[in-house]
């Protein structure tokens, strides 16, 4: 089958590889259809990836159709267009035993520490394939990148009409725009790169934008009446941004840490216990978050329009790949269509 590896930083090979074998007990096997690229693929490629091996088979934003099933499989039947679940969770640590599958102790992603789905066909346990009647396997591969912003959102619990401020408008930082929104919430960005606001701006609800750090602060007072913003979330990924958003952070406001920094963040321990300021992590979603936002989309609630901006085939990836890291070249999210 055709099989995408990624053998060294900056070098894929696509190679034909063995077909996967019939499904065991409680798995299913797919054609994977199409494969959302994400920063983790390309930190990979740059060999800046932590906690990675090579030769690995990148992709774990998969849409698939399943051709086969295994026996103790009932939640999905052949013919099914899906969304994958990546994460795969041991069941038994403290995290699952408490329903927070998504920072399972063992928890290992495929494309990440376990080979993806870059490749024409996978088995996959059926528990981690999330169907849909009416949404494309197009869609159906935003729904694992969608799921980053939802979780973020849910873990802020935001009440309707709250102002909550995100920071970065790469593809998390989007996606939490688009859930805060459904949560109620009005939205302010702060992004420094002018292309980068313009299309969340034009493509989402952006009630107010940011783009100067040297004055966001009094802008961010005067957007809220003096009051700053109940919930702020950081989806940058950069230890000084990280650090600066405490900031911005209203007294009993929370603070939401999307993005991930190999490295450590400092704060004003007086400040933060002088604005008695909630601050969160948040990692991957879990299976309730695919449920509710493939139901979101269905309903038409979350607009996957404007997400799509780039595509490549199997047999024009290669050359493509290495463009979509360049700055100029306005990528939201990158599809490969197998």
């Amino acid at each position: 089958m055709q099989t995408i590896v990624l053998n060294e930083p900056e070098r894929f090979e696509c190679r034909e590889t063995d077909l996967p074998g019939p499904p065991s007990e409680g798995q299913v096997r797919v054609r994977v259809e199409r494969v959302g690229v994400c920063g983790t693929d390309l930190h990979a490629f740059r060999g800046r990836q932590p906690f990675f091996s090579y030769p690995r088979i990148l992709g774990h934003e998969l849409g698939v159709t399943i051709s086969e099933i295994g026996p103790g499989v009932s939640n999905v039947g052949v013919g099914d267009q899906c969304a994958v679940e990546p994460y795969l969770t041991c069941g038994s640590c403290i995290a699952c035993r408490k329903g927070k599958t998504n920072c399972c102790i063992h928890l290992q992603c495929l494309g990440v520490h376990t080979d993806g789905g870059m490749r024409s066909e996978i088995l996959l346990p059926g528990e981690k394939l999330h169907r849909s009647d009416t949404l494309d396997t197009s869609q159906l591969a935003l729904v694992e990148t969608l799921g980053i912003g939802a979780h973020a959102v849910d873990r802020a619990s935001i009440e309707p009409g709250e102002r909550a401020l995100v920071i970065g408008a790469g593809p998390i930082g989007l996606s939490v725009i688009q859930f805060a929104t459904v949560a109620g919430a009005t939205v302010g960005l702060l992004e420094l790169n002018p292309d980068r606001m313009g299309f969340a701006k034009s493509q989402f609800e952006v009630d107010r934008g940011f783009s100067d750090r040297d004055t966001v602060l009094d802008e961010l007072m005067a957007w809220t009446n003096d009051d700053l913003p109940t919930v702020v979330f950081d989806a940058t990924g950069n230890p000084k941004s990280m650090a600066t958003a405490f900031d911005f952070v209203a007294n009993g406001g929370r603070l939401v840490f999307v993005g991930l920094v190999q490295g450590e963040v400092a704060f004003s321990d007086p400040e933060f216990h002088r604005r008695e300021t909630t601050l969160l992590a948040t990692r991957n979603s879990r299976a309730e978050d695919f449920r509710r936002i493939i139901g979101l989309m269905e309903s038409g609630a979350v607009d996957t329009a404007p997400w799509i901006t780039h595509t490549a085939t199997y047999e024009s990836f290669i050359d493509s790949f290495p463009g979509w890291l360049q700055p100029d070249a306005g990528v939201v999210k990158a599809m490969l269509e197998l």
